[in-house]
């Protein structure tokens, strides 16, 4: 039996529906979908009760909560998967399959992003109202362990996304979708340094809400065979540049990346690679497709659900979506301090040259919430 942790959020820890031990013996996987900020709380209480786990991206709402996650569900030995739907794609190991055989070359730089606009700033100067909360919700569940704060319905339902006590902005929502093919294709790891810019956003005075737009860079070390990797993300308002060598009369992306190597271009759309292509038209003609070597799935949730049953590794579990979330989490904390070009330290968990940014990498819970 899968149990879906949607509304209301955490019934799982208040056993509404059911008791502990009618959870211990009746639920063997649980899907969490409930918004960010309580996806750790949720996925930990099913974790250390032997569950199997299928949790929507991103996996948790900070650094710490990833890391926490990942090792609890190695000691657990339960079977995980994140909810990044295109890591199961036929598109996403095309792309792969085309990197690792050189069809550009040695990739250097990856612009990419998305368009949908995940913020609360036009909403700030209406917190100050005063709302009754609605019979069928109860907010002190829904407001988990994030900081106290009086009931808005500015914050949802679904705007949630847009505010940073309980969402991840658009930077949190679609990197794990967006770059999950090249982090599996380039090995990435994790960034050394990070650097955020956001126009017309103050974070001391608008900090609650995410900017309208932003421009993340990221910077990722040599690693193995390949060289650093410069990957620079755009949201919202902020568009990704119209790659030069895309035709003329060929539409470019909102939401996606251009691959730049030194030998051509790969460009993408969302989900798993969707799209994916050679630009322009002329030299994905001339190119000749090598044999297919990754395994086929038939679609992410099935993946999970056979790992289940036959003892093996999803293939997005929380070993490989842990630190594939974590590049957007450190985005977010880079987006406190735009223009602080932050040094990230992911084997220790630090940022070597902030210590103001090291307050967000885990950060406390409020009165009676704990992992």
């Amino acid at each position: 039996m899968i149990n879906n942790l949607f509304d209301p959020v955490l019934s799982i820890l208040q056993a509404t529906a059911l008791s502990r031990s009618a959870f211990a013996k009746k639920i063997d996987a649980v899907v969490v979908g409930t918004p960010d900020h309580t996806h750790a709380v949720a996925a930990m209480a099913s974790i250390k009760r032997g569950k199997h786990v299928y949790c929507e991206k991103p996996l948790a709402h900070s650094v710490g909560e990833v890391h926490a996650l990942m090792k609890a569900a190695q000691e657990y030995k339960v079977v995980t998967q994140l909810g990044n739907q295109g890591h199961s794609f036929e598109t996403i190991r095309l792309f792969c399959e085309w990197i690792w055989d050189g069809a550009i070359g040695n990739v250097h730089t990856v612009h990419c992003g998305c368009a949908a606009v995940n913020s609360g700033i036009d909403a700030l100067p209406r917190l100050s109202e005063k709302h009754d909360v609605p019979p069928e919700l109860e907010w002190d569940l829904w407001l988990g362990p994030a900081k106290e704060r009086p009931y808005h319905p500015a914050y949802l339902p679904g705007a949630w996304r847009g505010w940073v006590p309980f969402g991840n902005g658009t930077v949190g929502d679609w990197v794990c979708h967006v770059v999950d093919p090249v982090f599996w294709a380039l090995d990435l790891g994790a960034p050394r340094t990070i650097v955020a810019q956001a126009n017309n956003y103050d974070p001391k005075t608008q900090g609650d809400a995410y900017p309208k737009g932003d421009v993340i860079t990221f910077e990722f070390p040599a690693k193995g065979k390949r060289g650093p990797v410069t990957l620079i993300w755009h949201s919202g308002t902020e568009k990704i540049p119209r790659a030069k060598e895309l035709e003329t009369d060929r539409k470019g992306i909102d939401t996606g990346a251009y691959v730049y190597g030194d030998k051509g271009v790969i460009m993408y759309g969302s989900h798993g690679a969707s799209g994916v292509r050679i630009i322009p038209e002329t030299a994905m003609k001339a190119y000749k497709l090598p044999e297919k070597k990754i395994p086929r799935v038939k679609g992410h949730h099935d993946d999970w659900l056979r790992t289940i049953r036959e003892g093996r590794k999803a293939g997005s579990d929380f070993s490989y979506g842990g630190p594939l979330t974590e590049i957007a989490m450190v985005g977010v904390i880079a987006l406190k301090m735009p223009g602080t070009k932050l040094e990230w330290d992911a084997q220790v968990m630090k940022f070597t040259n902030c210590l103001e940014a090291n307050a967000f990498v885990d950060p406390p819970y409020r009165k009676g919430w704990t992992l």
